[in-house]
């Protein structure tokens, strides 16, 4: 073990801490006067004396004193045995009696001597190859740094003037210098001051990797940056803040890429685990949010959830956008979709009539101050919206329908009370009262199939049919209002027909008064569609032609249909969400839509018409409709 003498202002730093572990080291005061005295006592004269000047830690800081050999003119020839046997054995300076000290101890007694001038130049390539080992590994073992650092000052004390010596002590300061770069930015690592850029602990690993490309030790620097990174990204997605993920995710992305011999970057593999916890939580939120959306304190709680998945998720996300999708739904139809067709099942057995979605929105409702055929009553023509979906009968309510109603409550419609409603007469071509015709006939006052819609109603007896579809399967069933009819008429069309503003209706749009239908006794319409014909003289089975785009048969056509509003002369002061204009105990009530017998004025969209409460007639029937 080597004696240490320890000369020193302060503590030695860095690498020089570690040098001294391994060799005999001095530290003189910055700038000294005069060298420090020798404590002879204190030092072993056959060890070496190594010091190291100021804060410094580079080989050109170290010094090198070969331990005292006392050797006289006789001891020559054994002392360049022993040299020569230190130096066979790589014994180089550690001890008096190592090859340097002998051969310097040599020279100074023989400096002409061939022998002794070759045994150093040898020792001088040994102790550089020990060197050059020491510094292959210098990069990440303090000890191989020691030993490069000390045997630099051997070396400059042995031949300071040598090229190779100068080559050699500039890789040691180098070596050195990287060192301590490295050993800063591991610090920084280890204190977690990584910076918001990343850069407080990368610029120490870069400057290394500027100075010395792939050097091995700043480059595990980079890899330990990245992985701090991620471990950043990870935390922060662990607390939802995935902003703050991305952006570490993003530097640690950047960390590798300036240097192409650095191994495949695990980025991407981070970026899939902080998107598994993004979507975990996204779903999360959804299944949360989806478990009570009938209720409006159940949408409130949905409607926070999908605020924070909208703040989390990356745009496009499916699962966020389907999120907000069905809380959509909810709000506006509530466990339906537009469009939807179903049927609600009857306590007595058996299914209420087939009903269709309609989906929300807003429409302008009424007739324009310009438009042909219009009166005053279809005025102003104001803006109407519906926040929420309602579902309306695919079609009007049909004799058989009826017919179940009638049955199960024994319930004695106006027109079968009174015993008389309004036919179509054929040998006159005109509507007349006849006796004996009620729900149960058709337009003429014969007897009606079940298929037919059921005509010879009063809004009252309809109404009482609605009242019974609700007690009989629990949902709210009622006449549409005049808004809802309208808009379900138009159907997102705007013009003065249901169809639009053509003059003609399009092809098979319904039964209406075409100038190419004949009655049975060989009759045409007076004022009619030109060039149109629909194939029936009365009205035609349910569905028999198309459905207008929200899936719905026959409204505008084949039979007009009574609404739930009173009567008004006009639209001022009208609801404007689409609800019933309605005074309790009002007797005039309202008919809309055209019919197989209307005129072309009254086939226009925005068309109505006032009738008595008590009204029968063979043209008009109704639908229904409930919430959702």
């Amino acid at each position: 073990m080597l004696a240490l003498r320890l000369l020193s202002k302060g503590a030695l730093s860095g690498a020089a801490l570690a040098l001294c572990a391994l060799a005999a080291c001095t530290r003189v005061p910055d700038n000294p006067v005069a060298p420090p005295a020798p404590v002879a006592e204190a030092v072993d004269p056959r060890l070496p004396s190594i010091t190291v000047s100021g804060d410094e830690t580079g080989a050109g800081a170290w010094n090198w004193q070969p331990p005292r050999r006392e050797l006289t003119t006789q001891d020559i020839p054994a002392a360049k045995r022993d040299a020569a046997s230190a130096l066979a054995q790589n014994r180089l300076y550690a001890e008096a009696g190592d090859a340097i000290p002998l051969y310097m101890a040599l020279k100074a007694l023989a400096p002409e001597d061939r022998q002794v001038a070759e045994g150093l130049k040898k020792s001088l390539r040994a102790l550089l190859k020990q060197g050059d080992a020491a510094l292959r590994d210098a990069g990440d073992d303090a000890d191989a740094l020691s030993r490069a650092g000390e045997i630099g000052a051997v070396a400059r004390a042995l031949a300071p003037d040598d090229p190779t010596v100068a080559a050699y002590l500039t890789q040691v300061d180098s070596a050195d210098q990287l060192w301590r770069l490295n050993a800063e930015g591991e610090r920084l690592l280890r204190n977690g001051q990584i910076g918001k850029a990343g850069e407080a602990a990368l610029a120490p690993f870069r400057e290394v990797l500027r100075l010395q490309p792939g050097q091995a030790r700043a480059l595990q620097g980079l890899a330990a940056s990245e992985s701090a990174m991620i471990r950043r990204a990870e935390d922060a997605a662990a607390s939802s803040d995935f902003d703050a993920a991305s952006h570490w995710l993003a530097l640690a992305a950047e960390v590798r890429g300036s240097s192409s011999t650095i191994p495949a970057p695990t980025v991407e593999d981070a970026r899939r685990r902080v998107g598994a916890i993004r979507d975990a939580r996204i779903a999360a939120l959804r299944e949360r949010g989806l478990g009570d959306l009938t209720s409006l304190r159940g949408l409130r709680t949905a409607r926070v959830l999908l605020a924070e998945v909208l703040r989390i998720a990356e745009p496009g996300d499916a699962v966020a956008a389907d999120f907000r999708t069905r809380i959509d739904l909810a709000t506006h139809y509530g466990l339906f979709r537009p469009g939807q067709a179903f049927t609600d099942a009857m306590a007595a057995g058996g299914r209420a009539p087939e009903m269709v979605v309609v989906p929300h929105g807003g429409f302008r409702m009424g007739a324009s101050e310009t438009e042909l055929g219009s009166v005053e009553s279809e005025k102003p023509a104001h803006y109407v919206r519906f926040d929420r979906g309602f579902a309306m009968s695919r079609q009007a309510v049909t004799v058989g329908e009826f017919r179940r109603f009638v049955q199960a409550t024994r319930y004695r419609p106006r027109a079968t009370r009174r015993g008389h409603s309004v036919v179509y007469d054929e040998r006159s071509g005109n509507f007349a009262r006849h006796s004996g015709v009620d729900w149960q006939s058709d337009y003429a006052g014969a007897r009606a199939a079940d298929s037919l819609p059921v005509l010879h109603v009063s809004v009252r007896d309809a109404e009482a049919y609605a009242q019974w579809l609700s007690a009989q399967t629990g949902r709210g069933y009622r006449l549409p209002s005049e808004a809802e009819f309208e808009y379900a008429l138009r159907a997102g069309t705007q013009g003065r027909y249901p169809w639009g503003s053509d003059g003609v209706p399009t092809a098979r749009f319904g039964n209406l008064t075409g100038g190419n239908d004949v009655s049975p006794s060989g009759r045409h319409w007076n004022n009619a569609f030109v060039s149109y014909g629909d194939g029936y003289w009365g009205p035609a089975p349910g569905g028999s032609y198309l459905p207008n785009a929200f899936g719905l048969y026959d409204l505008g056509s084949n039979v007009s249909e009574w609404v739930s509003d009173c009567w008004h002369a006009s639209y001022r002061r009208a609801p404007a969400d689409g609800a019933s204009w309605f005074n309790p105990g009002c007797r005039s009530r309202v008919v809309r839509g055209g019919s197989w017998a209307s005129s072309p004025t009254q086939a226009r969209a925005a068309w109505r018409s006032a009738s008595d409460s008590d009204m029968t007639s063979a043209r008009v029937g109704f639908r229904v409709v409930r919430g959702i």
